[in-house]
């Protein structure tokens, strides 16, 4: 058993995964919340620890708190405002900020944690779910380093790749270019298995041929099958993908470089968001290329 206590914020499907690889890793769950108690309420149940009302009751019952949420006016509202917060007695407390948000909120919250004397490091992950819950996320950290490596044993449980990329907002930045770059990935080859279906070729050769030349990616492995079978169980959302995308977007236009195919890709994304297909995964902006299928 660790004599870690832990606290995680935000229990959705990479949250609640999360807490259930630390309470295998054998640490203390002093509790979960989340927006949506009844999420809380079940994870608890399972984990067989509290699920509180309160963000303060996090902080006061953990060592170390995760936090786990949408954007970054949900991680603004976990840390400020007149309700009862993260930041209450979090004097000595480490927070682990998961979520993929803007460098400036990163940075924001760690300025608000040094106020109180608590700490902040930003945990951005490159994974997906199965990850979560394997203990094999891809982790960027950034933050102070003496920071960093207190908690290094505990984020290497939870990863099987863990980079230290700089101080705060750094791991953002990076993870922000990670997401960007895959988004475009994945819409282009939506496009060209797409184009494949309209002109009656062989999906499956095409898909071969892909992998064997300039055409291959990632995203080809990962979501090339599941576009063509229509299969989209939301591992990333495509939600996600128009916010990610919407960020890195918004630090090109503050360095005052175009990214023409970035803010297609976005754009792309919230089609998919406003006809209601945001709760699916990325690849199922292949219901917008391929014909026949309602765009």
């Amino acid at each position: 058993m660790n004599s870690l206590r832990m606290g995680i914020v935000g229990v959705g499907r990479m949250g609640a995964n999360m807490a259930r690889r630390l309470k295998d890793l054998g640490y203390v769950i002093g509790g979960v919340y989340d927006v949506r108690g009844e999420s809380a309420d079940q994870l608890a149940t399972e984990l067989g620890c509290p699920a509180h009302r309160s963000l303060a009751a996090v902080t006061a019952s953990a060592d170390v708190i995760l936090t786990v949420v949408t954007d970054d006016a949900a991680m603004r509202g976990i840390f400020s405002g007149d309700d009862s917060l993260l930041l209450a007695d979090a004097a000595g407390k480490l927070f682990i900020n998961c979520a993929t948000v803007s460098p400036q909120v990163h940075e924001e919250i760690s300025a608000a944690c040094d106020a109180v004397g608590a700490a902040a490091l930003e945990a951005c992950m490159a994974s997906s779910i199965t990850q979560a819950r394997e203990g094999s996320l891809y982790l960027m950290i950034g933050g102070r380093e003496c920071d960093y490596q207190k908690a290094e044993p505990l984020l290497k449980g939870l990863s099987t790749a863990l980079r230290y990329v700089g101080p705060v907002g750094q791991a953002a930045k990076v993870k922000a270019l990670v997401n960007m770059v895959m988004n475009i990935n994945t819409a282009g080859l939506a496009e060209g298995l797409g184009l494949g279906a309209a002109l009656g070729l062989d999906l499956n050769v095409l898909k071969e041929v892909f992998s064997q030349t300039g055409a291959n990616s990632r995203v080809l492995v990962t979501d090339g099958d599941d576009m063509i079978a229509r299969e989209h169980d939301c591992y990333f959302s495509a939600s996600h993908a128009a916010k990610d995308s919407g960020i890195a977007n918004a630090l090109a236009a503050q360095a005052g470089v175009a990214v023409p195919l970035s803010r297609a890709t976005q754009a792309q994304y919230e089609t998919m968001v406003r006809k209601g297909l945001g709760e699916l995964d990325k690849s199922g902006i292949a219901e917008l290329t391929f014909p026949g299928r309602g765009a």
